[in-house]
């Protein structure tokens, strides 16, 4: 039986860009048409590129019975549901107990996909201007059909072609040494409540020769890239990640000279610059050690089958109560991929989630409240997040910390409000709200001991190595970046 969702046919007329400041206003990921196209700072030839290649993109996703899932299958055993070439990944079950936390312990379906994939971007700077080498790329569970994604972003079944289709175009840049100059290359998490130990291969190549874009590419200058960060639903997941890890050099070369359009972004800059902070980076170091002795967590690969409190309907997999998220099936035919149609699993979000950094000015340098945060599929069980991660239709009892200041905060305290879409190849329109709240003065600079203030350029100096930062955070740090 299928099961055809309320838009099963995407094919959009264009891109709706509109810049956001201040408190969030609807854009097209709040349902709203992209016919119009307007975004400040970026000059009218990307607008039009980026419109056409909407407009030119075909692209339909229907809802379909995860019984009846084209090369898909549950284990008869587990009930673990997989792919027939044993490759790309697989949705099993995982128990959970821990001291941290409001709820001990509990079981929900989850990700396993153990390959490295490569998220990679190629930059070039030319009369003293950064460009970076992006993708127009459409993925399934997009809200708004198609995003700008880095040069290459492939799991390795992808790249290694399990799907047998065309190659991945630029992959040798980040493949074949000598093929440039690499910048950055790291490991990262990715979300660690929905993915088990998932990792991505972080990396920035920069190029001297001439190298041509395809139909789908476009060199953009780093600084109009920056721009569309304020643009709801724009700059996809892995774009944001890789320019997290962007040396600040790039950014020096890309960003306003002029002064900073209020005392908050001024302390920002000084911030991201290297002022000194209330803490060193060794004492921050010792805080999240301390943090993570703080309290246990025993995470443990379970089937699928029979998980408690969740059950197995026509529509897909989902709790008895309804919140959280589901896991439910899709069938894509998309016309400008390296294979035209697939079918496959999504994890389906019930509601839009909060992301966001209170910033505090401490001794004329901002800093940001950064939370030690376990995650049950994190590698190393816990990363630094943002002050506030959460959906807040999800929380059963109180509040999370800080959440309220966040939400409440009065408009001109609002430095940063957009919503930003999730990975669209494996989540179907999950979406967060991203935002970047000035705490003001009467903050308090002590706060409770899974929580601390660090400066930009120390998140910067950890994003050098993995699994320091997790993903929400390393979004939030290339949003920052779009306030000058």
């Amino acid at each position: 039986m299928s099961d055809s969702s309320p838009d099963p046919q995407v094919r959009a007329d264009g891109p709706l860009l509109t810049r956001n400041a201040g408190p969030h206003r609807p854009g097209p990921t709040d349902g709203g048409s992209w016919s119009a196209l307007h975004a400040e700072g970026v000059r009218p030839d990307f607008l039009s590129w980026f419109a056409e290649r909407t407009r030119s993109t075909y692209c339909r996703v229907d809802r379909v019975s995860l019984d009846r899932l084209p090369g898909w299958a549950f284990d008869p055993v587990t009930g673990n549901l997989g792919h027939e070439s044993g490759r790309f990944f697989v949705i099993e079950g995982l128990h959970v107990q821990t001291t941290y936390g409001a709820v001990r312990e509990w079981h929900q379906p989850i990700i396993n996909q153990p390959e490295i994939g490569i998220l990679g971007m190629l930059v070039k700077v030319v009369d003293g201007t950064p460009y970076c080498l992006l993708q127009a790329k459409v993925e399934p569970g997009n809200i708004n059909v198609m995003q700008l994604s880095p040069t290459v972003q492939a799991t390795r079944s992808n790249y290694t072609r399990v799907h047998r289709g065309g190659g991945t175009k630029y992959l040798d840049y980040f493949t074949r040494p000598g093929a440039g100059r690499v910048l950055v290359d790291v490991l990262q998490s990715e979300q660690g409540s929905w993915f088990l130990r998932k990792r991505n291969r972080n990396m920035v190549v920069q190029v001297d020769e001439d190298v041509p874009a395809g139909d789908y590419h476009r060199w953009l200058p780093l600084r109009e890239l920056l721009a569309l960060l304020r643009v709801d639903g724009l700059v996809n997941m892995d774009t944001r990640t890789v320019l997290s890890c962007l040396p600040s050099a790039f950014y020096a070369a890309a960003q306003a000279t002029e002064a900073p359009s209020s005392p908050a972004v001024a302390a920002i800059v000084r911030s991201a610059a290297g002022a000194p902070g209330r803490h060193d980076l060794v004492s921050v170091l010792s805080w999240f050690t301390g943090a993570k002795g703080r309290h246990e967590m025993t995470v443990r690969r379970v089937p699928l089958r029979g998980l408690p409190d969740w059950r197995h309907t026509a529509d897909g997999i989902a709790r008895d109560d309804g919140r959280h998220f589901s896991v439910v099936g899709v069938t894509v035919r998309i016309d400008n991929r390296e294979v035209t149609g697939w079918s496959q699993p999504l994890l389906y979000p019930r509601h839009r989630g909060v992301v966001a950094f209170l910033v505090k000015e401490i001794d004329g340098v901002a800093h940001l409240l950064v939370h030690a945060r376990y995650q049950a599929g994190l590698l190393d069980a816990m990363e630094m997040g943002p002050t506030v991660q959460c959906i807040p239709d999800n929380q059963p009892g109180p509040r999370p910390l800080f959440l309220t200041e966040v939400l409440e905060a009065v408009p001109e305290r609002v430095l940063y409000d957009t919503v930003l879409t999730e990975e669209g190849g494996r989540f179907y329109r999950s979406e967060n709200r991203y935002l970047l709240v000035d705490a003001g003065d009467d903050f308090p600079t002590e706060v409770p001991d899974e929580f601390c203030w660090v400066t930009v350029r120390q998140l910067e100096a950890l994003l050098r190595h993995g699994y320091y930062l997790n993903i929400e955070a390393r979004s939030l740090l290339a949003c920052l970046r779009s306030l000058w």
